[in-house]
């Protein structure tokens, strides 16, 4: 239903109808955070434990990120916002991999530590996905300029990254931590640990390279940021299901 709700909003804004576009993304977005909050109540524990319940989670935050990032960052194109919030529930709902059974905690997850650290990196995530399109509208001529008292795709594609930026940073220093305190060491070089370096790696490459060519690059840059929507798939995705490791119960 969730989905059904996000994707009727986009329809509408793509036809003009705004208003209630708004108030069919604002439902969606009520719907899955009443979803989220009653599996807590139900399992006993924050439920970012397995994939389901991560993608049912940046379904809920999608919405968060477009009124942040309008209001405040002055940054549009609200309806590639409506897509990337279905598309991310889509797994959930479809996707028999991901099962919606409810689980006990295993042992390594009790911890303070838990929710802040999967909720960082799900910010993170869910804001990089707004980058990207972006980077898309960068890279397509038409596209580049913002509407009127908003930023243009360079200008908005940084500006959001520069959000999402601290969450990964906040993300990967909370695993570490974590780590040193459930096996004794910062860094145990699991896959899952290795390709969100690499993630953060790309972002503060992408900071770098403008910085040193004072934006003389726009499309390089856009294309730095893809990499990293990519990096974060590999990562949220291909880790989880393709190798072993200490996030395997993360399925």
């Amino acid at each position: 239903i969730t989905i059904c709700l996000y994707v009727g909003s986009f329809v509408l804004v793509i036809t003009s109808n705004r208003r209630h576009a708004v108030g069919l993304y604002l439902s969606g977005f009520i719907l899955a955070m009443t979803s989220w909050v009653y599996r807590w109540v139900n399992t006993g524990h924050v439920p970012l434990q397995n994939l389901f319940e991560a993608f049912l989670c940046m379904g809920m935050i999608m919405p968060l990120v477009t009124l942040f990032c309008y209001r405040y960052l002055r940054v549009g194109r609200i309806a590639w916002d409506m897509l990337i919030a279905a598309a991310v529930l889509f797994p959930a709902g479809f996707v028999r991999k991901f099962s919606a059974q409810p689980q006990y905690l295993p042992p390594s997850l009790i911890t303070p530590l838990f929710a802040p650290h999967v909720l960082a990196y799900l910010i993170a995530y869910a804001v990089m996905a707004k980058a990207a399109v972006s980077a898309v509208c960068q890279l397509i001529p038409s596209q580049r300029a913002g509407k009127t008292g908003l930023a243009c795709a360079d200008r908005a594609m940084y500006r959001i990254i520069s959000l999402g930026f601290p969450f990964l940073t906040a993300g990967l220093i909370l695993g570490a931590w974590w780590g040193k305190l459930v096996w004794s060491d910062f860094w145990q070089w699991d896959p899952k640990e290795l390709w969100s370096l690499i993630t953060w790696l790309i972002y503060a490459g992408y900071f770098h390279f403008r910085a040193l060519t004072g934006r003389k690059h726009p499309n390089t840059c856009a294309i730095i940021a893809l990499i990293g929507l990519v990096a974060i798939g590999l990562t949220l995705v291909g880790i989880s299901l393709l190798m072993a490791g200490k996030h395997s119960y993360a399925t």
